[in-house]
């Protein structure tokens, strides 16, 4: 591969990260505000990783974290600052991290097939969720006082699961019909 082509790959690497981020961006302020906003956020962790691959995925949802953290408006409800990230829903922001280096992980052991891509979502969505959840109960914990497992369960996880299946099926089904287009190497 001569020197040209490489350069090339790589400036298409980093538009498609960047454009995956940017991705992130906008399904997150599809947002229904509660404890925990509902957000297509999930879908978009999902997608980017179905997508674009593991290391490219990750790169992706790592850029949209570090913008958020700079202050750029890129979570739920236009927000966005270090703050965002440190109060009791950051868990979850950061458990994306975690799910599309799970994901990464995954498709490096066994493939890209689609079943390793549906197993991979919905255990690296269950990391998303118990990251999440501990950081709430730690954070609300500090800030206002203990918090039982079952109550941050019943706001921050129960009336989501339903709607991350759908989410991650969508992703899921999206996600191989973008990757040929978008023909990643």
């Amino acid at each position: 591969m001569d020197t040209s082509t490489t350069k090339k790959n790589k400036i298409l690497d980093m538009a498609y990260i960047a454009m995956f981020a940017g991705i992130m961006a906008v399904c997150s302020w599809i947002s229904i505000p509660m404890t925990v906003p509902f957000t297509l956020q999930t879908f978009a962790v999902f997608l980017a990783v179905g997508t674009l691959g593991g290391r490219r995925g990750s790169l992706a949802v790592l850029v949209y974290i570090l913008l958020g953290a700079v202050g750029l408006p890129v979570f739920a409800g236009f927000s966005g600052g270090i703050g965002i990230l440190l109060g009791n829903t950051g868990g979850y922001i950061v458990g994306f991290l975690f799910t599309a280096l799970f994901m990464w992980g995954m498709e490096a052991l066994l493939g890209k097939k689609t079943w390793v891509l549906a197993l991979s979502m919905v255990i690296g969505l269950l990391i998303c969720y118990a990251i999440g959840t501990v950081w709430f109960m730690e954070v609300y914990a500090r800030n206002t006082g203990e918090i039982g497992l079952s109550t941050v369960l019943g706001f921050c996880v129960i009336p989501f699961i339903v709607p991350d299946l759908v989410k991650m099926a969508l992703a899921l089904l999206v996600s191989k019909r973008l990757a040929k287009a978008v023909r990643i190497d």
